[in-house]
């Protein structure tokens, strides 16, 4: 019943701005962190934000300032804000849910992953 589905991925213009959602069900939503990752080809996934369930936020250095994560628990939903966006910005994006409320941690210890939407993000 656990799922994860992310939404909203596009091609974008460099320095252009796109939010991407994403719904989680079958967990308690309000009660877990809440993070966003990326994968470009050929490279490791890694973190880009992650939101706890008492709303402190961490970014990874190359977005923060550029990228705001958010969350509606009413909504079972969080979002990623990316503004001024970069070549490198591009992959895929996954959004996945943790069993606990901390949010400050690698990727191999989050538990439930959506299936991922692509961005890519032109010159």
């Amino acid at each position: 019943q656990v799922q994860v589905v992310e939404s909203g991925g596009d091609s974008v213009q460099a320095g252009g701005s796109h939010r991407l959602t994403c719904t989680g069900s079958g967990f308690p939503f309000a009660d877990v962190a809440m993070g966003w990752f990326r994968q470009a080809p050929g490279k490791e996934r890694e973190g880009v934000s992650s939101i706890s369930a008492g709303g402190s936020r961490i970014y990874a250095p190359s977005v923060k300032g550029r990228f705001t994560i958010s969350r509606d628990n009413a909504k079972n939903t969080v979002y990623l804000q990316m503004n001024n966006l970069k070549p490198e910005d591009t992959g895929m994006y996954y959004c996945a849910a943790s069993r606990t409320a901390m949010g400050f941690k690698p990727a191999s210890l989050w538990d439930y992953w959506g299936r991922g939407t692509q961005v890519t993000v032109s010159s």
